[in-house]
């Protein structure tokens, strides 16, 4: 079911592209709840969106798309008015997709070490330490990231093979360490992990859903790390800010 459930979700995503209309038929539009701060609910039918959206000839590529029990989760990147990178989280309830999240960037880059933010590996290797990679994932955020004890960065983080597609880093540990140790003139960190909401999982791939701040701001972070023998040897990221709950266009929270 797991396939056939992430085929659904492409075709779901290319029918941004195309508008075709039987591709939302994924989607149990009387029982979906949508978690992006900026879409309202059952204002559009989803065929009629993505209609709308098709004659602005957008562009849409799912990169790489994983399956995690309930969940489907997929890295794109859209061309529509700009460039963008974004992770897709849909939640199933039998064949039908019942909720969605996501978490949308500006497309920036490539970085210093040539890379860009979609690039690299995509097939999930592994698949019998999903849950071993897992428990490495949320330790990871849980223990280095939110409680700040970055001095166990390699505990989980490969010493010498890290290739970085975060667009301001380079690859390598010291690089990533350097980013999450960076602190504002008046001492605060500058980026601060603060809550992680969910860790999903196929094997070599994990991606961790977490809230925090970002200078001060409040940000959604959504970090994808690629194992192997236990330890992380490639990271994705994307970052957006949560607007204020005031414009908010449903009650149903970001995160």
């Amino acid at each position: 079911m797991s396939q056939e459930r992430k085929e659904k979700i492409r075709t779901l995503l290319k029918a941004i592209e195309t508008g075709d209309p039987e591709a939302v038929a994924v989607v149990n539009e009387a029982q979906y709840i949508q978690h992006n701060p900026q879409t309202h609910e059952g204002s559009e039918g989803l065929a009629a969106l993505f209609a709308r959206l098709a004659k602005t000839s957008p562009r849409v590529n799912l990169v790489r798309v994983f399956s995690d029990g309930d969940f489907v989760f997929g890295h794109t990147e859209y061309d529509f008015s700009t460039r963008r990178i974004g992770f897709e989280v849909f939640r199933f309830d039998g064949p039908h997709a019942v909720e969605h999240w996501d978490n949308i960037q500006p497309r920036r880059g490539p970085n210093a070490s040539g890379h860009s933010m979609v690039d690299g590996e995509t097939k999930a290797t592994d698949l019998h330490l999903t849950e071993a990679n897992r428990q490495s994932a949320r330790q990871l955020v849980e223990e280095v990231l939110i409680e700040r004890r970055l001095e166990r960065l390699g505990d989980f983080v490969h010493p010498s093979v890290l290739t970085q597609h975060h667009p301001e880093l380079e690859d390598g540990p010291e690089a990533l360490r350097a980013h999450y140790e960076a602190t504002s003139e008046g001492g605060a960190p500058t980026i601060e992990y603060q809550r992680l909401h969910r860790v999903l999982v196929e094997g070599s791939f994990a991606l961790c859903v977490t809230e925090g701040r970002r200078a001060g701001v409040h940000t959604s972070f959504y970090d994808l790390w690629r194992f192997e023998q236990g330890r992380v040897v490639e990271h994705w990221n994307t970052t957006e800010k949560v607007p204020d709950p005031s414009e908010w266009k449903n009650n149903n929270g970001k995160c």
